[in-house]
């Protein structure tokens, strides 16, 4: 029994090493599957499926670790916006799934975000600050991520879902006022990968639009408020999309840094957006946009996981080390 104890102890250190922030690889590689699976390069998405799906599972049992064997940890971390990754990579999985036909598993994945959403939203937000970094708009993209998984499943589950993504989706537009007055713009220069979710969480609520017009759910005047918004914000993701890609010109910040998964989603999120609302308007172009920008996610993806998977190795050199058998946490070692 104290050998299992020292082992999830060590594991729990091993896990905690690595920032809430790490969430974004799945969000990222989920949405690249979505992308990929939407412009008809099935089997290419169902391997970045399979990525997001095992990492997902690896970073939800060391979360469960840390809540069990190391609560100051989890009490230092569970009220900063990162934390949320949780519930928006939770709800990307489930779209992604839902698009597969599983929808069992769809809504499984929306039952576990729900139940973990309020509990961390309220506790991010109890804890706001003032001259943010760009994660703090993760509330609102873990809020659209729940709409977005709303709206999918309302054909399967019911209008009565369909309904609750819309004022899910009203919530995450709030929540995105919010955390704009929060965010300190000089991120645009200065920051390491994180202020692209400004743009990104518009992205997925122009999504949440799109999906919640192909619900078939609102006509009349409600269809066309709801079109022009949708239409709307994937107008301002894209002018967010130009300000952060001169931000990069201007200041390139080069070296790896885990926040980058932060920027591959966006960028993923946007092509998805694209696609989708060019499918629920009918808006011709934007499905050119968003074959373009999916094919710059994926090569922005390849070297964000080449330095993931250096940094993996790192890490596993140093479990190997004496000080590994300690039960101290362990350091990740950065490469810039």
């Amino acid at each position: 029994m104290h050998e299992r104890q020292q082992v999830r102890h060590r594991y729990a250190g091993h896990w905690a090493a690595w920032p809430p922030v790490t969430g974004a690889a799945v969000m990222a590689t989920g949405i690249l599957s979505v992308g990929l699976s939407l412009t008809g390069f099935e089997v290419v998405s169902v391997v970045a499926l399979c990525l997001a799906t095992a990492l997902w599972v690896l970073l939800a049992f060391g979360f469960s670790a840390v809540i069990l064997e190391d609560r100051r940890r989890w009490e230092s971390i569970a009220d900063t916006p990162p934390a949320l990754t949780a519930v928006a990579a939770t709800t990307v999985l489930g779209v992604r799934f839902e698009l597969l036909g599983l929808t069992p598993v769809a809504v499984s994945l929306l039952v576990i975000a729900v139940l973990v959403w309020p509990v961390m939203l309220i506790a991010v937000l109890r804890h706001m600050t003032r001259r943010a970094p760009g994660a703090v708009f993760l509330i609102c993209v873990a809020t659209q991520g729940l709409a977005v998984l709303c709206a999918v499943l309302a054909p399967e589950v019911g209008d009565w879902l369909a309904r609750v993504a819309l004022c899910l989706f009203l919530l995450g537009l709030v929540l995105y006022v919010d955390a704009l007055a929060r965010f300190d713009v000089r991120q645009v220069l200065t920051g390491a990968g994180d202020q692209w979710i400004a743009g990104g969480a518009l992205a997925i609520s122009a999504l949440t639009g799109s999906k919640l017009l192909a619900s078939g759910v609102w006509s009349g005047g409600a269809a066309t408020t709801l079109r022009v918004a949708t239409l709307v914000l994937v107008a301002l993701d894209l002018a967010w999309y130009a300000v952060l890609l001169c931000g990069e010109v201007a200041r390139p910040r080069l070296g790896y840094d885990v926040r980058r998964w932060a920027t591959v989603f966006p960028l993923g999120m946007t092509a998805v957006a694209s696609l989708s609302v060019s499918a629920a308007t009918g808006v011709g172009w934007l499905e050119g946009v968003g074959r373009v920008l999916l094919w710059i996610a994926v090569a922005a993806w390849l070297p964000v996981a080449y330095g993931f998977a250096r940094s993996l190795v790192g890490r596993a050199q140093d479990r190997s080390s004496p000080a590994a058998g300690d039960g101290r946490p362990l350091r990740v070692r950065r490469r810039r």
